[in-house]
C-alpha cells in the first residue's frame, strides 16, 4: 500500500494502466468532452474544494479529472469497498486527486479514508449513497459551515436525504442528480439493466435462456434489468411491494409474484430496492440447488447475508466473486459478489455512453451549487429542466442526429387555449 498525505493507493506503479484505462473511455463520452472543454477555459471552480465518494472505476476518473481542469481541488473516497480499479485510483494520485481507495478495502479503512477526503474541507460534496453527506452530518460538524452544498447519484442516496430533510437535519442544499430525466431514464435502466447481467455473465458463465429470472424491485433499475433478462430469453418474475409498480410489471408482460412464491421457482434471484432483508432466511429455505443470488441495489443488504449464513453448513468460493453456501439438506446457493453492487464488484460497470451523461449532470449540479448557493435552502432539488434538454441535445449531436423543431405557429398553437377543433 502506498500512502502519502495526498494519497493512499495500493500501488501507485500502476497509474500506466490507469491513464490508459481512462483515456479509452474517455473517448467515448461526448457530453462531458463538451463540458470539460468548458471549464478548461473558464477555470469555474478556481479555488473551490470538492470532495467526493463514488465508485472509483475508469469513467469516475473522467469526471473528477473534468474538475480537476475545471481549477478545483478534488478529493475521493469509494463509495464500494469492491467497485475500486487500483490502477485507476494511481492514475488520478499520479494527476493530483487527492484519493484515498482500495479494492477490497475494510470497514474501518472504508470510513477512514472517507474522513481524509473530508479533510480538504470541501465546498461542494458529490455523493453515491449519501454515506459522505451522512458522516460529515454526524462526525464533521466542524465542516458543514463550510458546504455550499452536495449533489448525490442514486436513488439509495436521494431516499435517505429526503429523510434528512424531512427530520429537519439538512444543514446545507442537496442537487439529487438521481432524479434528473437524464439520469435514471438512461442511467437506472439502460445502465444498470446491461452492467447488471455484464456483471453475471462474466461471474458465472451460464446461460440464461430457459431460465427463471426473479427481479425485486421495479423501478428503473428493475425495469432495465427485467428487460434484459427478457431479451436474453429468460422467464421473468417480479416482486414488488408497490401496486402501481405491480400492475406496470404485469402490463410489460412479467410475471408478478410475492417473494415466498418466487423464492420456490426461481434460477436467479437479482435485488434493486435499496431496502433491507428482501431476501432472507424464509426464503433461503425454499429456494432449489443451484440458483443464483446477485444485488443490484446500493448496499450489500437487500440478500440478507447473515441469515445465508446461518443456516449454512459449508461455506466456499469455487469461482471468483462467488461464494457457495451448501444448506443441511445439500442444497447450494450462490451469492455473487458478496452481495454488493454486481455490475461494479463483477465487472466494470455501467457503459461509458451512459455514464456521459450522469457524470456531465453531476458537473453541471457543481456549476450550479457554484452559482446558486447563496439562494438555496437546505431543502433536496433537482436540477432545471433546461440542464437536461442540454446534455440530451448534446448527447444527440454527438450521435449524428438531428431532430424536429416546433414552428412558430406550432408553438403558439400549443400554447394557446382558445383554439377549437
Amino acid at each position: 500500500m502506498d500512502c502519502t498525505k495526498d494519497y493512499c493507493v495500493k500501488d501507485i506503479s500502476l497509474a500506466p494502466s490507469g491513464e490508459k484505462k481512462i483515456d479509452w473511455v474517455s473517448r467515448f463520452m461526448p457530453v462531458l468532452q463538451h463540458i470539460r472543454a468548458d471549464f478548461e477555459g473558464k477555470k469555474p471552480f478556481k479555488g473551490v474544494r470538492i470532495a467526493t465518494t463514488l465508485h472509483l472505476e475508469m469513467k469516475t476518473a473522467f469526471l473528477l479529472l473534468t474538475l480537476k481542469a475545471a481549477g478545483a481541488e478534488v478529493s475521493a473516497a469509494a463509495s464500494n469497498p469492491l467497485s475500486t480499479q487500483d490502477d485507476v485510483v494511481a492514475a488520478l494520485a499520479k494527476a493530483g486527486v487527492r484519493v484515498y481507495a482500495i479494492r477490497g478495502e475494510d470497514r474501518e479503512q472504508y470510513y477512514e479514508f472517507m474522513h481524509k477526503a473530508l479533510d480538504i474541507g470541501p465546498n461542494i460534496i458529490i455523493d453515491d449513497g449519501a454515506d459522505m453527506i451522512s458522516t460529515l452530518m454526524r462526525e464533521r460538524g466542524e465542516l458543514v459551515d463550510g458546504v455550499w452544498g452536495a449533489s448525490e447519484e442514486t436513488t439509495t442516496g436521494v431516499i435517505r436525504l429526503r429523510a434528512m430533510e424531512k427530520d429537519g437535519v439538512l444543514k446545507f442544499p442537496i442537487i439529487a442528480v438521481n432524479d434528473s430525466y437524464t439520469k435514471y431514464l438512461f442511467d437506472n435502466r439502460y445502465g444498470t439493466g446491461q452492467s447488471t447481467w455484464d456483471g453475471i455473465l462474466r461471474t458465472t458463465n451460464l446461460l440464461i435462456a430457459g431460465k427463471n429470472v426473479v427481479v425485486v424491485g421495479y423501478g428503473w433499475c428493475g425495469r432495465g434489468i427485467a428487460m434484459r433478462a427478457k431479451g436474453l430469453g429468460a422467464t421473468v418474475i417480479v416482486v414488488e411491494v408497490d401496486p402501481i409498480r405491480a400492475l406496470e410489471a404485469r402490463m410489460d408482460g412479467f410475471l408478478v409474484m410475492d417473494m415466498k412464491e418466487a423464492a420456490k421457482v426461481g434460477d436467479i434471484f437479482i435485488t434493486s430496492t435499496g431496502d433491507i432483508k428482501c431476501i432472507r432466511g424464509e426464503h433461503f429455505k425454499v429456494m432449489k440447488d443451484g440458483v443464483i443470488l446477485a444485488n443490484a441495489g446500493h448496499f450489500d443488504i437487500e440478500i440478507w447475508k447473515p441469515d445465508l449464513e446461518a443456516l449454512a453448513v459449508e461455506i466456499n468460493q469455487p469461482r471468483q466473486n462467488i461464494t457457495e453456501y451448501r444448506m443441511t439438506d445439500g442444497r447450494r446457493l450462490y451469492l455473487l459478489a458478496e452481495g454488493r453492487l454486481v455490475n461494479l464488484a463483477a465487472a466494470d460497470g455501467h457503459p461509458a455512453e451512459i455514464m456521459d451523461m450522469s457524470f456531465s449532470l453531476q458537473a453541471k449540479a457543481a456549476e450550479y451549487i457554484l452559482k446558486d448557493h447563496e439562494r438555496l435552502e437546505p431543502k433536496v432539488y433537482v436540477l432545471p429542466r433546461e440542464t437536461d434538454e442540454t446534455v440530451a441535445r448534446i448527447k444527440l449531436a454527438s450521435m449524428g442526429i438531428r431532430i424536429e423543431e416546433l414552428t412558430e405557429e406550432q408553438r403558439r398553437y400549443l400554447e394557446s387555449w382558445e383554439h377549437g377543433t
